[in-house]
């Protein structure tokens, strides 16, 4: 029968935390076990992790194949730690004390990491908590307090250019255009160029009085002038 450590999902939606168990690797997630060998909580900081070491590593010696997320829960708390010292030992390169000695040392090492993790999120949760009431003030960083004063010297520089700038706008709306000065050779040109007259439409009387001055004298009608002029004469 194939063994699995594994993990079995409990608690609410949205909140779960998980037991490790030994299991067949045939039964559901949430289903039967074998044994149980501790409990993982994954929604605190840092994870909460209890787990009976010497059964996992019975379980382990005698060929239980752990989960991908099992596996990393035994190493953390020094379950494969302890296998490989205990390795050691049967080949004899270590003696029981000495792998035991290593071993509490391990330990003692991982758990003063994790307490002062554990100490370390407790302070800054109660900072928090005195910052929200008021008792201290938020903890301002370097760089965010350097930003900061970048950001109010440009605001700064921006609003005392803007009233510079509406002043020279104001300045160039109220300064006439130049007057194009003319010069004298452009004047000269202008006195000596003719005048042109507007035509003035002739009335009807004008138009009259002028058409028979603007009728030509043929051959004949001179000739008939002349022979009255003639009987004129005879008869004086």
């Amino acid at each position: 029968m194939p063994v699995k450590i594994r993990l079995a999902r409990r608690g609410r939606k949205k909140n779960p935390y998980y037991h490790v168990v030994v299991a067949d690797a045939r039964a559901p997630r949430d289903g039967k076990y074998i044994e149980n060998l501790g409990s993982y909580n994954p929604m605190t900081v840092p994870a909460t992790i209890e787990l009976d070491r010497d059964k996992a590593l019975e379980w382990l010696q005698k060929g239980a194949q752990p989960t991908e997320t099992a596996r990393a829960i035994l190493k953390l708390k020094g379950v494969y730690y302890k296998k490989h010292l205990l390795r050691g030992v049967a080949k004899g390169a270590l003696t029981e004390e000495k792998a035991a000695e290593m071993y509490q040392a391990w330990i003692d090492e991982k758990d003063s990491k994790i307490e002062s993790k554990v100490a370390e999120v407790q302070k800054k949760k109660e900072d928090f908590w005195k910052m929200v009431s008021g008792e201290i003030k938020p903890v301002v960083k370097a760089a965010d307090k350097s930003a900061g004063e970048a950001f109010r010297k440009t605001a700064e520089k921006t609003s005392e250019e803007a009233p510079a700038a509406e002043v020279e706008v104001d300045k160039a709306s109220k300064t006439e255009a130049p007057v194009e000065e003319v010069s004298k050779e452009e004047e000269a040109v202008v006195e000596e160029a003719p005048k042109v007259e507007a035509p003035v439409e002739a009335t009807p009387k004008a138009a009259a009085e002028e058409t028979p001055a603007a009728v030509e004298k043929t051959p004949e009608v001179e000739e008939e002038n002349k022979d009255k002029a003639e009987d004129d004469s005879s008869k004086e």
